[in-house]
């Protein structure tokens, strides 16, 4: 069964949110690809149905369950990555709706994507976290030109995106005007909430991790062995992790900013992860694809490189201990201080 023969099969039984889980954790452990359009079934559909229209809903969800239609993500900008709120996207007023002009990047599937959903702001003069509408853009539309963008590991998963003079019309628009900074975060929170696929991927690479450290007798360093028993645990902790959201996912509850919890484990968990491999490889770390004495052929190092990203990728690590600190744990912003013009001295020494 594909992709979209598996969500289809999904919501005729009508399986919830466990059963989601299970099915993806499956399709990971059998080291199947991704379900086709992933961003439209595990974002898209989820901020669709707490935010869209009945005809928004008729006209879009259906496209995504049977993977007829792929979804990108048009939010980060080469100035708005980590601070999100500052998005200089453009929305201009025009007769039945909006001409967008500005910048994406860091873009994932957006050279297959049929639509995109766009941050974009259509208030200048609003606050920054204010403003902002989400819209759905037409990445077939005149004025979208994608570009690839290769990376460290020599692929190009991610794109830069240009919008020049894009027409977005009213119905397109998610929510209501100026309030696409509260649907972003609908979205998010799904971004950064349960990650079954990543938890599958990460206790096979543990396993892996834990035959190759027998075989190079790695045990027999003492250092090395707290290391490797340090992943064990912290595999298991992010399995836990992943069942509490699901356990509140499943009570009909939104992961909310506590997502962002999950994604900052994980993403340290996985570099320090990596770091151990590659200790555990000593002579052979440096080593690249079809190198001569490489365990893995090359499969390690290119693990290590792709996982650095893992910190900055659905919001940086910086950004969500911020999102930590201020909407779970309610701690006040640090007051900034207050920037005095220098003196004439001091502008003379």
């Amino acid at each position: 069964m594909g992709g979209s023969g598996v969500a289809r099969g999904l919501r005729r039984s009508g399986a919830g949110a466990v059963e989601h889980f299970i099915v993806t954790e499956e399709l990971a452990r059998a080291r199947a690809p991704e379900l086709v359009g992933r961003i439209g079934i595990n974002l898209v559909g989820p901020t669709l149905l707490a935010n869209g229209t009945d005809t928004q809903k008729n006209r879009w969800l259906p496209h995504i369950l049977s993977a007829r239609e792929i979804w990108c993500q048009l939010f980060s900008e080469p100035g708005a990555g980590s601070d999100l709120a500052s998005v200089s996207t453009r929305a201009v007023p025009v007769d039945g709706g909006w001409r967008l002009e500005g910048q994406k990047v860091w873009t994932s599937y957006a050279q297959f994507a049929t639509w995109g959903v766009c941050l974009a702001r259509t208030d200048p003069d609003a606050p920054k976290h204010r403003g902002i509408s989400y819209l759905v853009v037409d990445m077939r539309d005149p004025g979208v030109v994608v570009r690839p963008l290769r990376q460290i590991t020599d692929e190009a998963e991610f794109n830069e995106v240009f919008l020049d003079g894009v027409f977005v019309p009213y119905d397109r628009l998610i929510g209501t005007e100026n309030d696409g900074w509260r649907v972003a975060n609908s979205t998010l929170s799904h971004e950064r909430g349960v990650n079954p696929r990543q938890l599958v991927v990460h206790m096979q690479l543990l396993e892996e991790l834990l035959r190759l450290a027998l075989g190079r007798g790695a045990f027999d360093d003492h250092r090395l062995r707290a290391r490797l028993a340090q992943a064990f645990v912290e595999v298991r902790l992010f399995r836990l992790h992943n069942w509490r959201t699901l356990s509140k996912i499943a009570r009909g509850l939104p992961p909310g900013p506590e997502g962002s919890q999950l994604k900052l484990y994980w993403s340290e968990m996985s570099k320090r992860l990596h770091d151990t491999v590659l200790t555990v490889l000593g002579p052979a770390a440096p080593l690249w694809l079809d190198a001569a004495h490489n365990p893995g052929g090359g499969a390690w190092q290119r693990s290590w490189l792709y996982y650095k990203a893992s910190s900055i990728w659905a919001g940086t690590n910086e950004i969500q201990r911020n999102v930590i600190g201020e909407r779970v744990l309610g701690l006040p912003r640090e007051p900034r201080p207050k920037q005095t013009p220098p003196t004439a001295r001091e502008i003379a020494s």
